[in-house]
C-alpha cells in the first residue's frame, strides 16, 4: 500500500489530522505527471521537517483534484471513498504511535506494512532502502546480507509472530554450520533490531518478544586481537621481493598503522585539506552518523607517512584525495565496492608478506590493533588512546585492549612451574 516518496509543490489537502507534531494529510502530487497526464494523489507525513509520502494508488488532474470535495460523479465519489480509506489507514497509524510517544518513519513503514501483509522481509527491504537513500552503504550490505541468510533459513514470507525463541534458536544451529559465533551474534542483532521496531509500532506485543533475558539472549564473543610487537612491524616494513605491487600495499598498510590506525574507508578519503599544521584531521565514518558529538581525529605526518605521500600520492592540491583510490565521481555504492576491493588486494599482499616472515594473520584490521596494542605495551595513557581512536568512552577502548597478548599470557604460565626459583 505504500511506498516512501519525496517533498514536491502541492494543491491544499484534502483530509487532514495532526496529533502530537505529527501531521497527516492527502495531496496531490504535482512535481511529475503520468504517461497520461494525470497526477498521484498521496497520503504525506511530517514529523520534526521530515516528510513521507505513501500512495493511494489514485490519480487525477488538478481541476479534478479541486472539484473532489464536493464531487457527486460516482466515478470521483469512489475515488475519494478509496483516498479517505488509504488515509484513515495511514492516520490510524499515526495516531497508535503518537499515543505511545514511540513515532518514527520507520515504526509507521513496519505498522504500515503490517496493515497490508508485512512481513519480517519487508521490514529488512524497507531498512534497506532507507540505508541506500541515507548511503550509509556499509550498513545497507550489511543488513541485505543478512536477509540473504534469514530468507535461505525462514523462506521468502516470514510472519512476525514466527520469530519466536525457538525460531531463532534453529537459525542459530542452521548458521554455526558455516559461521562462527561472532557472526551469528551480528544476524541477531540486526533481527532484534527488527523486532525491536515491531514492537515498538506494535505489531508485536511484549510477550512475543524474543529477546532479553530467560528469552533468547545474544551471546558476545570474544574476538582474537592480533597485534603485531615492534620488531615484527619493523619486519614487515622493510620486507620487498622487488615488486611495486608488494611495495605499495605494504606502504598502504603501514600509513594505516601510523594514521592512528586509520580503516581503508577513511583512508581512501583523506585529502590534502586535511593536512592541517603538519597532522591529518579526520571524522570516522564509522561514528559519523551514530554519536551526536562528531569527534575529529588528530594524526600527526610522521617522516614516513610524508614519504609514503611522496611515493605514491597524488599532486598536492586541496581538493586532491591524498591516494589515487577512488576519483569523488563515483556514487556512494560504487565508492563502497571499490573501498572493500582495496581491502581485499593489500589483506591479500599483507597475508603473502607474513606467510614469507612467518608472522600469521596481517590484515588491515592488524594495523589498528598494533597501533594501539604498541602504544599501550609504550605505556601510553588510555585516554589518549581512546582519543587517537576515535572512542566515545574509555570502556570502549578498554574493551578494545581488555585481552592480554600470548606473550604476556605464556609468561604468566611459566610461573605457575618456576619451582626454581624463591617466590
Amino acid at each position: 500500500m505504500y511506498s516512501p516518496g519525496f517533498a514536491c509543490r502541492i494543491p491544499p489537502a484534502m483530509f487532514k489530522f495532526a496529533k502530537d507534531n505529527v501531521s497527516v494529510l492527502t495531496v496531490l502530487d504535482t512535481r511529475r505527471s503520468k504517461a497520461n497526464g494525470l497526477y498521484p494523489i498521496k497520503v504525506q507525513v511530517v514529523h520534526q521537517r521530515a516528510q513521507k509520502y505513501y500512495s493511494t494508488g489514485k490519480e487525477l488532474s488538478p481541476e479534478d483534484w479541486k472539484r473532489l470535495p464536493m464531487a457527486k460523479n460516482r466515478e470521483l465519489k469512489e475515488i475519494r471513498q478509496s483516498i479517505e480509506n488509504s488515509f484513515s489507514l495511514v492516520k490510524a497509524a499515526v495516531e497508535a504511535l503518537a499515543e505511545k510517544g514511540d513515532f518514527s518513519f520507520d515504526t509507521l513503514n513496519l505498522r504500515l506494512g503490517k496493515a497490508t501483509g508485512g512481513t519480517v522481509n519487508t521490514a529488512f527491504k524497507t531498512k534497506i532502502a532507507a540505508l541506500k537513500k541515507e548511503e550509509r552503504i556499509g550498513t545497507m550490505l550489511y543488513y541485505d546480507n543478512i536477509l540473504k541468510n534469514v530468507e535461505a533459513f525462514g523462506g521468502p514470507k516470514i510472519a512476525f509472530e514466527q520469530v519466536s525463541v525457538d525460531w531463532l534458536k534453529r537459525y542459530e544451529k542452521f548458521l554455526l554450520k558455516d559461521k562462527n559465533h561472532t557472526t551469528v551474534g551480528m544476524h541477531m542483532r540486526a533481527i532484534r533490531a527488527i523486532m525491536n521496531e515491531a514492537k515498538k509500532a506494535g505489531i508485536i506485543r511484549e510477550s512475543q518478544y524474543p529477546f532479553g533475558k530467560d528469552r533468547y539472549e545474544i551471546q558476545t564473543g570474544e574476538s582474537r586481537k592480533k597485534a603485531l610487537t615492534l620488531e615484527q612491524i619493523r619486519q614487515v616494513v622493510t620486507f620487498t621481493d622487488g615488486r611495486e605491487t608488494t611495495e605499495k600495499y605494504r606502504d598502504l598498510w603501514f600509513f594505516m598503522y601510523l594514521c592512528n590506525g586509520i580503516n581503508t574507508a577513511d583512508l581512501v578519503k583523506l585529502k590534502y585539506k586535511n593536512i592541517v599544521d603538519g597532522e591529518i584531521c579526520f571524522v570516522r565514518q564509522k561514528t559519523e552518523r551514530t554519536t551526536k558529538t562528531i569527534k575529529e581525529i588528530r594524526a600527526i605526518v610522521t617522516p614516513e607517512m610524508q614519504t609514503i605521500i611522496a611515493h605514491w600520492g597524488n599532486d598536492r592540491k586541496p581538493d586532491h584525495y591524498i591516494f589515487p583510490c577512488i576519483t569523488g565521481s563515483e556514487d556512494a555504492l560504487k565508492q563502497k565496492l571499490m573501498t572493500k576491493d582495496l581491502t581485499k588486494r593489500i589483506n591479500k599482499r599483507m597475508k603473502f608478506i607474513g606467510e614469507t616472515l612467518g608472522i600469521d594473520g596481517i590484515s588491515t584490521y592488524t594495523a589498528r590493533h598494533s597501533y594501539a596494542t604498541v602504544l599501550k605495551r609504550s605505556g601510553a595513557n588510555i585516554a589518549y588512546i581512546s582519543e587517537s581512536l576515535g572512542h566515545n568512552d574509555l570502556k570502549t577502548t578498554e574493551h578494545y585492549l581488555a585481552s592480554f597478548e600470548k606473550e604476556e599470557r605464556q609468561k604468566n604460565a611459566a610461573l605457575l612451574t618456576n619451582f626454581g626459583e624463591k617466590v
